[in-house]
Formats: structure tokens, C-alpha cells, sequence
């Protein structure tokens, strides 16, 4: 069995942590090779399923985590958004999955549906992730949404939220830390991709600000996503709010690209992984976004 409170001691403590994204594919099953491959990778803590990431059409991350978590032996931090259930449907979801192991959540407000592939869907946003960090602390307390109490009591139930890796005002996002933090029991923030030692810096000082004035203890887990690619690097740059790539970056794999693929993929690792080596001068707690690519993730772990 999975067990989570020793993955939460190692996130709360000074030992390195790593977790890995992975999105289940559109299929009756699980992906052997993929869980040949994800078995295989060294020094991994835990992996993070995708709740159909950009409205794209995924199967059930609940669901996914769930059988992700007991084929690998390894816990699954569950994503789930407010964007295609209401918050009776998302209660019952966290409520009924407790007693099956599954308690870590990665609680989002969701990606708009305009930029998915099912154009014929309406978005729910009931509200936003704060109002599932509410659910989460209620279960927690042993109350359900309507404020009854259960029957009997969930196995802790552990939220973690995520946060800009930039913005145009950084006290803006400093306010949104705190805000988050402050408000509910959130027990790490996991940001989205990080691509500067500055605003990795600026968002450790700004948590170990928080947590001594709000009295509040979590962690910062720095989202990591290497740059192989012009593409990916413009989309980045003009598609994904809250994410920050410098020029400089685009510049040199728009050079690469036009030297050929092989130039390309070589320029956009060594720089991913200089960016890498630096961010772990300073801290050592990460999430791997690798877009189902474990052999990527061997490359920098």
C-alpha cells in the first residue's frame, strides 16, 4: 500500500522531492509501456494525474488516479477542477474515493472550454479551487457539503493548489499565496513552469514571508517543463497566462529550429538543463512536466 503520510513528512522536510505528471490516455486501459517506463524511473516520489489539461478530452482523472496508484505502488496526487462538475458531484467524488486510498488532490478552477476539442460542452465553474480547498477542509472536519456530519470519518484528505510562476505585478501574486494560504489548509503549492532563478527566488521568499505572518506551514513544489522545441517555446510564451519564457530562450531554439530537429532538441536541452542545474542551487522540490515522456525525465533526475 501507498503510503501517503510518509510522502507528506518528505515534502514538509528538508529531504529532495519529486513528482512526476502523467495523463492518461484516451483508451480502455492503461498504457502498459507507459507504466513499464514510469515503474522503471529512479527517485521519484509520486506522480501527479492531469484533469484533461487545456478542456482537451481525457478519461476520468479520479478514475485514472486510481488505477494509476495501484498498478505502480507509488501514490497519485489527483487532479481535479471546478470546470465539469458541480461541487455536490466533486464532494462525492473526494468523499467515496477515500476508503479506495486515493486522498491527495491537486485542486484547480480549470482551463476555459473555449480552448478544448469538445466545443459542444458547456464549463460548470460552479467557482473557483478555493471552493474545493473548502470541500476538502469540511470533509476533513468530518462534515459533508451540506454541513451534515458523516457517518463516519475520511482518512486525512491532503489539498495542494498551484500557483503562477509569473506575473506582470508580482505582488499580485503574492497576495494570490497569500490569500490561498491563509484561507484554507493548503499543504503545498505547486507552480506552474519556472524558467528563471529570479522568480523562483522571489516566490521562496514570498512563501517563507507568508507562512511566518499567516502562521500557516506548506511547501513549494517548482513546476519544471524543458523547452525541446521553437513551438512549444512560443506557445509558452503566447498561449500559457502566468508563465514567463525569456527571449533569449525562443531566439536561440527559433535558430536551432532552422538548423533542423536534431539542433533543435540538443539547444533546448542544454538550456532546460542549465535552467535546471540552477533552480536546484537553491531549492529542491519539483514538479516533472515531461508530456508522458519518462525517458525525458531521466535526463535531468
Amino acid at each position: 500500500m501507498c503510503n501517503i503520510e510518509s510522502l507528506m513528512g518528505k515534502l514538509h522536510s528538508i529531504q529532495p522531492f519529486l513528482s512526476v505528471e502523467i495523463a492518461p490516455s484516451i483508451s480502455g486501459r492503461l498504457d502498459e509501456n507507459l507504466l513499464a517506463d514510469l515503474k522503471n524511473l529512479s527517485g521519484v516520489d509520486c506522480f501527479v494525474c492531469t484533469d484533461s489539461p487545456l478542456a482537451r478530452f481525457k478519461p476520468s482523472s479520479i478514475l485514472s488516479s486510481l488505477k494509476f496508484q495501484n498498478a505502480l505502488q507509488k501514490p497519485v496526487i489527483c487532479t481535479i477542477s471546478m470546470r465539469d462538475r458541480n461541487s455536490i458531484a466533486l464532494c462525492g467524488d473526494i468523499l467515496s474515493v477515500n476508503e479506495l486510498g486515493l486522498r491527495t488532490f491537486l485542486t484547480l478552477t480549470g482551463d476555459s472550454i473555449k480552448n478544448g476539442d469538445c466545443p459542444e460542452t458547456k464549463g460548470v465553474f460552479e467557482d473557483n479551487s478555493l471552493k474545493l480547498a473548502h470541500i476538502i477542509d469540511e470533509l476533513n472536519a468530518g462534515r459533508a457539503l451540506n454541513g451534515k456530519p458523516l457517518k463516519e470519518n475520511v482518512q486525512r484528505i491532503y489539498n495542494f493548489q498551484v500557483i503562477n510562476a509569473y506575473a506582470n505585478n508580482p505582488q499580485s501574486l503574492k497576495n494570490k499565496m497569500r490569500k490561498k494560504l491563509s484561507t484554507y489548509e493548503i499543504h503545498a503549492l505547486f507552480t506552474q513552469p519556472v524558467y528563471s532563478l529570479s522568480a523562483a527566488e522571489f516566490l521562496l521568499q514570498s512563501l517563507e514571508e507568508i507562512q511566518s505572518e499567516c502562521n500557516v506551514k506548506s511547501a513549494l513544489v517548482l513546476g519544471f517543463f524543458p523547452v525541446l522545441s521553437y513551438k512549444t517555446a512560443l506557445f509558452l510564451r503566447d498561449k500559457l497566462p502566468g508563465v514567463y519564457i525569456p527571449n533569449e530562450w525562443v531566439q536561440k531554439l527559433e535558430s536551432a529550429h532552422n538548423k533542423g530537429k536534431d539542433e533543435e532538441n540538443k539547444v533546448g536541452l542544454e538550456i532546460s538543463y542549465s535552467l535546471f542545474m540552477e533552480l536546484k542551487s537553491v531549492h529542491n522540490k519539483f514538479h516533472f512536466m515531461s508530456a508522458n515522456k519518462p525517458s525525458l525525465v531521466k535526463e535531468f533526475a
